[in-house]
């Protein structure tokens, strides 16, 4: 029972995380940074991401309720949210971003750890919703919500050594072809966001 929960988990949360999907992603937002940025960006966002869905795994319902907010509501944010990345993306702004953030922080790179990176690339509206989802279906049963947190920490796990290999692949790429790559992929997030605002005015619609 507790090895089909966990396989139940795992497959579920992998394929709505999908790590290997978003990896060009996060290889194109720490494009440009230091091999010591992109490392600490791959491990803050994985652990973040990870600490968040361990928070909404066992109080997110109780809390979305007590706030009063919908996961339609929290869809529809956090595809605004991705769009503007995905628009930075598109138009090459990014560099120029971190240009500016470089008078701002220590590290002289941009912060993407929390966001995009933790929130809403890997503990977004669809995962948060699927965490939930299978610590109700257990619920009462420590064991299998246990089962369900270790596939959770695998499925982060893999996300992390995907991300770190990402940056060398991309950079073996070129300039060019990295440029390509991140507009189109800036494309495809924004298909994503606006995807993510779809569904979430829909839910709130129906509802």
């Amino acid at each position: 029972m507790m090895y089909d929960a966990f396989i139940a988990a795992f497959i579920a949360l992998f394929v709505i995380i999908d790590p290997v999907g978003i990896a060009p992603v996060f290889a194109s937002l720490t494009e440009g940074t230091s091999k010591h940025h992109k490392r600490s960006m791959a491990f803050k966002g994985t652990i973040v991401a990870l600490l968040i869905m361990v928070f909404f795994a066992y109080v997110g319902k109780p809390f979305l309720i007590t706030l009063g907010i919908s996961m339609d509501a929290m869809r529809i944010a956090g595809g605004i949210m991705m769009f503007l990345i995905a628009l930075e993306m598109v138009m090459e702004k990014r560099a120029e971003n971190k240009q500016e953030s470089a008078d701002k922080l220590d590290e002289f790179f941009e912060d993407i750890s929390v966001f995009p990176i933790a929130l809403p690339l890997l503990a977004g509206p669809g995962s948060i919703a699927t965490i939930m989802l299978l610590m109700n279906t257990h619920e009462g049963d420590l064991q299998a919500q246990g089962m369900v947190i270790a596939a959770l920490s695998l499925v982060m796990l893999i996300s992390l050594i995907v991300f770190l290999l990402a940056g060398k692949i991309m950079s073996l790429l070129g300039p060019t072809v990295n440029s390509v790559i991140t507009r189109v992929l800036g494309i495809i997030l924004a298909a994503l966001a606006a995807q993510y605002v779809i569904d979430g005015l829909k839910g709130a619609l129906i509802s």
